[in-house]
């Protein structure tokens, strides 16, 4: 009896261990799950309604525009994506993946962030990128950098701060698949010094091992 106790606690556990492990955007049931946003008649699937399937259509699976080049001149960085997770295609819901164009004039800067819950593989189709991540800390914060060209392919892992820099004398753009219909996006600095309400100016100058008056600057700078 306590074998077969045993037997079932480990079937139990292997169980769990394989749903904890899908538990980014889990595999859907259906053929699709186009999302809405009137809850009508709708059923609530992966943080989404989902349209009734008999009034589906191909425009719920289709995007246009990323042919166009996004306005990097918009920001400081020289730097624009153009998103296309599941707010922007209705049909990615459950479906796992996302995908985005990311333009750069020169010396533009997609700053350092991280995705919680995707996997980025980005490709060059235009320009020489500098992109690199950072491993965690039981790694030793280790840095991972590679200058990338037109056709060039790299991957950053799931939840580490990375980032990409155009390194070119003229504009550059690259795409980008995520492992995620809705990846996020925590960029560093806007998340550290631009919080709201703030996070303790003395807290962060601590933390940084820098003057209270560096931090004071900054948190004006991303407020």
């Amino acid at each position: 009896m306590e074998k077969i106790r045993y037997l079932l606690l480990l079937t139990l556990l292997a169980l769990t261990s394989s749903l904890v492990a899908s538990a980014y955007d889990p595999s859907p049931l259906q053929d699709f799950c186009v999302a809405i946003n009137n809850p009508v008649d709708g059923v609530f699937v992966n943080g989404k309604f989902c349209k009734d399937p008999k009034q589906v259509k191909a425009d719920d699976f289709f995007f246009p525009g990323l042919n166009k080049p996004g306005n990097t001149a918009a920001t400081p960085l020289g730097f624009a994506v153009t998103p296309v997770t599941v707010d922007q295609l209705a049909g990615l819901n459950t479906l796992g993946i996302s995908f985005a164009r990311l333009d750069f004039a020169p010396y533009g800067l997609n700053p350092p962030h991280t995705h919680p819950r995707g996997t980025e593989i980005l490709v060059v189709v235009e320009g020489s990128l500098f992109v690199g991540f950072v491993a965690s800390n039981q790694n030793n914060n280790t840095l991972f950098t590679k200058v990338l060209n037109a056709g060039d392919v790299f991957v950053f892992p799931i939840g580490q701060i990375h980032f990409q820099l155009n390194v070119g004398e003229g504009n550059a753009f690259a795409f980008a698949g995520l492992s995620s219909q809705n990846p996020g996006v925590i960029t560093i600095a806007n998340a550290v010094f631009g919080s709201k309400p703030p996070i303790s100016a003395d807290l962060l100058a601590k933390a940084f091992q820098v003057d209270k008056s560096v931090i004071n600057y900054l948190q004006k700078q991303f407020s």
